[in-house]
């Protein structure tokens, strides 16, 4: 596990390889029994999901408080927390098994300091200790961006970050035009990097003014209208 971080530059103290050999365990045994992943080998789910979670860490540094906003059966909030052990992580999706076993897997790892709330995206902002109170939010999701970035938005304090992993496909960038200026958004950076010759890339957009009332829209209509 060791050569494969440093082969992709990620160098970890010995406490921090211990955890990510702890999670690969209970990770495997899991998915055994719920199918969490399509990947099984243990080389590519090092790659895939571990690795892909940290490259973030070659970017930034994050610190304060953080959410993952659908956390993709724990990608990338616990690769970021092993890695961050200091932030304050909340972990945000509607579906209950997700958090019950994050809730698990956190106590196996001994990783404090870490939330959880089973809550649609939509319906955060109704609730004032959430709504802009976190400096950074990320997210793995699959989700069509500005949908996406409809879901980060109540989220984020104002002049903080909602940082998205995705694949490089940079013709999109126009389509998101429209949902960025219509959300009080700017896209400040584009980072590129390749997982196993796939490229794909972390898209730091900042919050620039507080979050008008009339977004996010109710439950669905960001996924079937999204802006654009």
């Amino acid at each position: 596990m060791k050569s494969l971080f440093e082969k992709y530059n990620i160098n970890l103290e010995d406490d921090k390889i211990k955890k990510f050999e702890k999670f690969l365990e209970i990770f495997i045994e899991k998915n055994s029994m719920m199918n969490l992943s399509a990947i099984r080998d243990e080389e590519w789910i090092i790659i895939k999901h571990f690795i892909d979670s940290l490259m973030l860490t070659k970017f930034t540094n994050l610190n304060w408080k953080i959410a993952d906003l659908w956390s993709g059966w724990w990608f990338p909030w616990i690769p970021l927390k092993i890695f961050f052990p200091e932030i304050e992580l909340t972990m945000i999706d509607s579906v209950w098994k997700k958090i019950k076993a994050s809730e698990e897997f956190a106590s196996i790892l001994w990783l404090d300091k870490t939330y959880w709330l089973a809550w649609r995206a939509e319906e955060i902002w109704q609730d004032s200790k959430y709504r802009e109170k976190y400096n950074f939010v990320v997210s793995r999701a699959m989700a069509y961006f500005p949908a996406l970035l409809e879901f980060a938005l109540p989220l984020v304090k104002v002049w903080w970050y909602f940082i998205a992993y995705k694949l490089d496909n940079f013709e999109e960038i126009e389509e998101w035009q429209k949902a960025l200026i219509e959300l009080g958004w700017t896209i400040e950076k584009i980072e590129k990097y390749e997982i196993e010759w796939q490229s794909r890339i972390l898209i730091f957009v900042k919050k620039t003014y507080s979050t008008h009332r009339n977004y996010p829209r109710r439950i669905w209509e960001p996924i079937k209208n999204p802006i654009k």
